[in-house]
C-alpha cells in the first residue's frame, strides 16, 4: 500500500468514527419525566387541577395509562379534599334542563374566571334531567320528564353508565339520593317512591301519596333492591347533604306530627335514623335548607328581614355540638338590582332553589362563605369583615343551579 492509499484509509476510518459519534449524539434521550419512578409522577400529577390532568391522557400511552390508574384517582381526590377550593357544576335549567357548565375555583391560571360548557353524552336519550347529587367526582342524573332513566357520569373523563330500570308506579312522586360510604367503599343510589292507587281520591290541596317503596342500587350490581316502605314523608328534592356516609333529608310536617325532622340514611347498614336538630326554633317552618360546611352537617335558617343563620354540627349526631357559626344579613347582588324592573320568567323566579332567595354552597379556603342568589348570581361573604362580594365569571349562564363538585379521574369501569 502506497502513502496515498494509507492516507485515504485513515480519512475513511476517521469519518466512520465521526459518523458513529453523530449517531450517538442524535439518539433520542429520555426525558426527565420518563426517568422518574411511577410513584413520583403520580404524586406530581395528583396535585394538578382536574382540567389539566385530563389532558395528559393525550400525551402518550404511558400517561394515558396513568390517568386510568385508581391510585392516581385516589391521591388526587385526597389532595383536592385537603384544603382546596372545589369545582362548581352549574346545571342550567332555562329554557330547558339539559346543559352543564363547570367552574374550577382551585385553578391558578387564566381559566379560573371562565365558565366552560361540559359535554353531556346522553342528551339524545335524556334531553331534560335533574342533578341527583355529586360524590367523589361522579354525578348522578335523573330523567326529569319521564322519571324512568338514571345515569352516573364523570363529566371530566366523560365516563358514563345508565343504571338498570327499577319498578315504576303509575301515580308516583320520587325523592333521590346518591353517595359513597368510606367503610364499605360502595356507591349507592337511593330512590324513594311515594305512590298511590289510581282509584284513590283526596280532597287535600296537595296530592297525598300514602304508600312508599325504598329502592337501592349499588354501583356495580345487576339490579335494584327494595327495602320496603319508609315511615317518613320527605320534601320532594334530592338529599342535600352527604356526611359520614349518610344522606340527609328534611321530613314534611304531618297532621299528628307537625314538627319537621332531620332524617339520615346510612349507606352502610341501609337504615333511616333521626338526627338531632339545632335549637334555633326555625326548623319547624319551611324556611331552611341543609348543606355541608367544612365536612360538617349544616342548616341554613332564614329569619326576618332577609337575615340568615348558619348552624353547624361540629360533632356528628351530638345534639350539644350544634353551634351558630354565621349570621348573614340581607343583601341584594348588583346584577339582581339592575334586573328588578325588567321582565323575568315568573315561574322560574318563584320556584328557583325551592323559592329561597339565597342558598349556602360551601366554605372557601379564604374562610368566606360561597352563596348562590336566586339561581343567578354567585356571591362570597366574608364573616370577619361582614362584607359581600359579587363574583363575576366569563360565560356564566343566566339561570343555573350550583352543585359543589370535586373533579376527579374516577373511572366507572373500576367501580363495577
Amino acid at each position: 500500500m502506497d502513502l496515498d492509499d494509507d492516507k485515504r484509509a485513515k480519512r475513511r476510518k476517521t469519518q466512520t468514527e465521526d459518523d458513529d459519534d453523530d449517531d450517538h449524539h442524535h439518539q433520542p434521550q429520555p426525558t426527565a419525566m420518563e426517568t422518574l419512578p411511577n410513584e413520583i409522577i403520580v404524586d406530581i400529577l395528583s396535585r394538578l387541577p382536574i382540567t389539566s390532568l385530563v389532558q395528559f391522557k393525550f400525551v402518550c400511552k404511558r400517561w394515558r395509562a396513568l390517568t386510568q390508574d385508581p391510585v392516581l384517582a385516589d391521591m388526587h381526590l385526597s389532595w383536592k379534599a385537603d384544603g382546596n377550593d372545589p369545582c362548581l357544576i352549574l346545571h342550567c335549567d332555562f329554557p330547558i334542563r339539559n346543559q352543564l357548565y363547570f367552574l374550577d375555583l382551585s385553578a391558578h391560571n387564566q381559566d379560573k374566571d371562565k365558565v366552560k360548557r361540559l359535554y353531556v353524552p346522553f342528551q339524545a336519550t335524556m334531553p331534560e334531567f335533574d342533578v341527583v347529587g355529586s360524590c367523589n367526582g361522579l354525578l348522578c342524573l335523573s330523567d326529569s320528564l319521564y322519571n324512568d332513566a338514571l345515569y352516573v357520569h364523570n363529566p371530566f373523563t366523560m365516563d358514563c353508565i345508565e343504571l338498570p330500570k327499577s319498578r315504576q308506579y303509575s301515580d308516583q312522586e320520587l325523592v333521590f339520593g346518591f353517595g359513597f360510604h368510606p367503610k364499605t367503599k360502595e356507591y349507592k343510589v337511593v330512590k324513594i317512591v311515594y305512590y298511590r292507587n289510581t282509584s284513590s281520591y283526596s280532597r287535600a290541596r296537595r296530592t297525598v301519596y300514602p304508600q312508599s317503596d325504598v329502592q337501592i342500587y349499588t354501583l356495580g350490581s345487576s339490579s335494584w333492591r327494595s327495602l320496603g316502605k319508609v315511615s317518613y314523608q320527605f320534601v320532594r328534592r334530592p338529599s342535600e347533604a352527604l356526611v359520614n356516609g349518610r344522606l340527609h333529608w328534611v321530613s314534611r310536617p304531618r297532621r299528628y306530627h307537625p314538627a319537621r325532622r332531620l332524617i339520615s340514611f346510612d349507606l352502610a347498614d341501609e337504615q333511616f335514623r333521626e338526627v338531632p336538630k339545632p335549637d334555633c326554633g326555625g326548623l319547624n317552618r319551611c324556611n331552611f335548607h341543609l348543606s355541608v360546611l367544612g365536612g360538617c352537617l349544616a342548616a341554613a335558617v332564614y329569619g326576618n328581614y332577609g337575615k340568615m343563620e348558619i348552624w353547624v354540627m361540629k360533632c356528628y349526631n351530638v345534639n350539644e355540638s350544634w353551634v351558630k357559626q354565621f349570621t348573614i344579613g340581607a343583601y341584594m347582588p348588583k346584577s339582581l338590582k339592575l334586573n328588578l324592573d325588567r321582565h323575568r320568567p315568573l315561574k322560574i323566579w318563584k320556584t328557583g332553589s325551592n323559592g329561597k332567595v339565597v342558598r349556602v354552597l360551601c366554605l372557601l379556603n379564604s374562610g368566606e362563605v360561597l352563596l348562590e342568589y336566586k339561581n343567578r348570581v354567585l356571591v362570597s361573604y366574608d364573616p370577619k369583615k361582614g362584607k359581600f362580594r359579587d363574583l363575576v365569571f366569563q360565560g356564566l349562564p343566566n339561570w343555573f343551579q350550583t352543585v359543589v363538585h370535586t373533579g376527579s379521574l374516577n373511572w366507572l369501569n373500576t367501580l363495577q
